[in-house]
């Protein structure tokens, strides 16, 4: 198996952004003021499908939601976290078991330690970027 890296370049950024259809939205709130709710709903308007990840809801964005990433089941390119720093760890022994191309860290959140298990195995990582914002600098 391959390691998976941690993209900073914009090349692999838009790549990533090109190549991959579905993300997995983890802590996307059901409340239309928040950033996960405005960068998801950003997100399913340029064609991407949306699996809002978060306990305790049935439907947002007019998508299922599942409690965790252990219960998505399906494949799945990003998961796009919007949990702070000290909580991604357990995301990411999740995101071991799904196998998403791209573990994707919202901007503010960083954590080296579950990047280098997540690149370990193959999985790419992005670290405090907002997908919306490169997505709007890098395919307009």
């Amino acid at each position: 198996m391959k390691p998976g890296r941690i993209y900073t370049e914009d090349s692999d950024l838009r790549e990533v952004l090109a190549r991959c259809k579905s993300i997995a939205v983890l802590g996307l709130s059901p409340k239309p003021e928040r950033d996960s709710h405005k960068v998801a709903g950003f997100l399913q308007d340029k064609g991407y499908r949306i699996i809002p990840v978060r306990p305790g809801q049935k439907e947002i964005l007019g998508e299922k939601v599942y409690p965790s990433l252990d219960e998505v089941g399906g494949p799945v390119d990003i998961v796009d976290v919007f949990r702070r720093s000290d909580q991604v760890m357990p995301h990411a022994l999740e995101a071991l078991r799904l196998k998403p191309k791209v573990f994707w860290m919202q901007l503010g959140i960083e954590n080296h330690e579950a990047a280098r298990l997540l690149n370990a195995e193959g999985i790419d990582v992005v670290m405090n970027r907002c997908i919306k914002i490169e997505h709007e600098r890098l395919l307009g």
